[in-house]
């Protein structure tokens, strides 16, 4: 019996494929079953579990280290799920099950951008411009989760057992494919296989703890030993290696526990934190405008996600904190100016640069006098708003390194 993974690009009917996967074969899907039993176990909110999962990382992630807690819990409990075979599990997480378990079959769903944008207009009845931009920002999250996780693109091979091009196969035809493979020898379970399988869910479980307290290592485990390599160099090893032994020691299943400088450990260095992407939030009811805005913006590097109005825009915040937003005033429901004192007050840190075609010099004054970073008028060379965009960064990188 096997294990099903896939990873899918986005609007490859991952979800059709799947649903009908699991009736066809009888394998339970256990998606959704990640997050809720994730969120009951660990009591994080199901909503940050799947910002994570989507590469949302808050602004104070190296204080709170909720990024690497949120994937250590969803790790421990996939390695559950997993624990009885005959399951399906498409999405995200599936970067996170390891390549020693040979009775996992890991498919890949992609597809051209022409299908994909075909897709999206006839099954989710998106306009074409705002079908463009969602398949541009879910290719931009799954490139920042798979590198982060495996240092390569999310479309190389060595990844996958299978890779499916949905432009050439049927819905049928990819449920076919999946289900011939799954009957493979080498996808039967074995005693070694269910080892490695064994194995996981322990490192899991050692794993939890030692992230909750502040450790990032590498661990490997063997008939109940444990192995910890520190992946960073520590000047108080003797301390550290005390202190995680004393918290793996409880762990269930482990009978030896041995900790080590990891071969690559190192002393971090200042530009390591600052190699992080720039997050940009544009912020306009005018969605032709700032669509194009946007495409523009992304020639010079200056990538960023779009939202329509101010309520999104407050809603995106708490989703996934930006380092800088371009923000139109004049806009129905929630005005510009209601949104810049309410996150200015709330999270000041986020520089504010204003963009409006309406706006007025007692305007300017306002926003400027409630900490906007810039007052900027439509129509704007583009020049100068990525000049600013970058200003702004900058500042905040300076801040964050004072």
């Amino acid at each position: 019996m096997a294990i099903i993974s896939i990873f899918s690009a986005s609007f490859c009917q991952v979800n059709e494929i799947s649903k009908k996967l699991s009736t066809n074969i009888g394998y339970e899907l256990i998606s959704d079953k990640l997050i809720d039993e994730t969120e009951k176990q660990y009591h994080v909110p199901a909503a940050k579990l799947e910002n994570t999962l989507n590469g949302h990382i808050s602004f104070i992630n190296n204080l709170t280290h909720e990024k690497e807690k949120n994937i250590a819990y969803l790790t421990s409990v996939l390695a559950r799920l997993i624990g009885n075979d005959n399951v399906i599990y498409h999405g995200f997480a599936s970067h996170l099950l390891p390549n020693n378990i040979s009775h996992i079959l890991k498919v890949c769903l992609l597809a051209d951008d022409d299908y994909r944008l075909q897709i999206a207009r006839d099954l989710y009845k998106l306009p074409v411009r705002e079908a463009k931009n969602k398949i541009r920002n879910d290719d931009e999250r799954q490139i920042k989760w798979v590198y982060t996780l495996h240092q390569v693109s999310p479309w190389d091979q060595k990844l996958y057992d299978i890779m499916i091009p949905m432009q050439k196969s049927t819905l049928d035809q990819a449920v076919n494919l999946i289900s011939e493979n799954i009957k493979k020898p080498a996808l039967q379970t074995t005693a070694k296989s269910r080892k490695a399988l064994e194995d996981f869910l322990i490192v899991t479980r050692v794993n939890v703890p030692l992230v909750e307290n502040g450790f990032d290592v590498n661990i490997k485990h063997n008939n109940g030993n444990i192995t910890i390599s520190l992946k960073e160099y520590v000047i108080r090893f003797k301390y550290i290696k005390k202190k995680i032994e004393e918290i793996v020691s409880v762990v269930q299943g482990v009978k030896n526990i041995e900790v080590i400088m990891g071969q690559d450990a190192r002393i971090p260095s200042r530009y390591d934190e600052l190699k992080s992407s720039p997050r940009f939030l544009l912020v306009d009811d005018e969605k032709e405008y700032v669509q194009t805005l946007s495409e523009r913006l992304q020639t010079r590097d200056l990538n960023s996600t779009i939202v329509y109005d101010g309520e999104e825009a407050l809603s995106q915040i708490n989703r996934e904190e930006p380092d800088v937003m371009v923000l139109d005033l004049k806009m129905p429901g929630v005005n510009g100016m209601d949104v810049l004192r309410k996150v200015k007050k709330e999270r000041p840190h986020v520089e504010i640069i204003i963009l409006t075609g309406h706006g007025s010099e007692q305007d300017k004054i306002s926003a400027m006098e409630l900490g906007a970073f810039a007052y900027l008028e439509k129509p704007v060379d583009i020049e100068v708003l990525a000049k600013t965009m970058k200003e702004a960064y900058n500042k905040i990188n300076k801040r964050k390194h004072e």
